[in-house]
């Protein structure tokens, strides 16, 4: 049947820690800690979606950042100062990850929809595999447990946003076709990835990182303040390729249906 039969959704800012605060805070202390070196988390937030030692090299690649870096430690940041940084990030993510594992509002119902319509549930994220496996049981006891998950180590090949991760739920879930898959995500190199690997890509613009706030922040914000917050991370998703973007995974399955009828016309993404 020409009908979606998998959807694979990021983490942090799609299913889970609305907002996606837990990285972002922890690279803003990883600095502070490894160098004491200052970034804002609107810097952390920029290369959101990479594997974590890709995105702290990104994160010493931003103008802003290396000014300062230089001013502190007086060269530009080499591999070994990553290592260094990544080194402290783990195990303050991987301590501080479960205090964002409550799953957002809707998306426990939308996966119990989704599996009613026979459609499978993968997942991949920006985070390595240490941080999932605490992750995952903290997620799955507050109600989201996914048929399949990877981690940005997992694959030889690497992580976002190339396709492998996408690709690799594809073999472990046994899907036929990737354009009977849905990407979802709410950063760029996840929805290049979802591009990429030949699937839908579905971008998330309200809960995620392009958005940019908390569950509570977001509630009290006057309705001018979200429109711009959200157009913002619209644009952004929608020019790295989504085909479709939603506020929150809440909107998903009306996407799907929509995708749906365009397979049944003979459509491809």
């Amino acid at each position: 049947m020409q009908r979606i039969s998998a959807v694979v959704l990021d983490w942090a800012g799609t299913t889970v820690d609305f907002g996606s605060f837990a990285p972002t805070q922890i690279f803003v202390e990883a600095f502070r800690q490894a160098f004491g070196v200052e970034i804002t988390l609107e810097e952390a937030r920029i290369p959101m979606g990479l594997g974590k030692w890709q995105h702290i090299e990104a994160l010493g690649k931003l103008p802003s950042v290396d000014a300062r870096w230089q001013d502190k430690v007086g060269r530009a940041m080499s591999r070994e100062d990553v290592d260094a940084l990544y080194d402290t990030f783990m195990p303050l993510q991987i301590a501080k990850v479960v205090d964002f594992a409550e799953p957002i509002a809707g998306v426990v119902e939308v996966i119990s929809h989704l599996r009613s319509q026979g459609i499978k549930i993968g997942s991949c994220s920006g985070y390595p595999r240490p941080v999932m496996e605490r992750l995952v049981p903290a997620a799955a006891a507050a109600g989201y447990a996914p048929d399949y998950w990877v981690a940005a180590d997992d694959l030889a090949a690497g992580a976002r946003p190339g396709p492998w991760m996408a690709l690799q739920n594809v073999i472990a879930l046994g899907i036929e076709s990737v354009s009977h898959c849905v990407k979802v995500d709410d950063a760029v190199p996840g929805i290049e990835e979802g591009v990429r690997a030949g699937m839908w890509s579905v971008g998330v613009s309200v809960s995620g990182n392009e958005f940019g706030a908390t569950w509570e922040v977001f509630q009290q914000m006057d309705a001018a303040e979200v429109e711009r917050r959200r157009n913002r991370a619209a644009d952004k998703l929608r020019a790295a390729g989504a085909h479709y973007i939603i506020d929150t995974l809440a909107e998903l399955p009306a996407v799907i249906e929509q995708i749906n009828a365009r397979l049944q016309q003979g459509e491809r993404p």
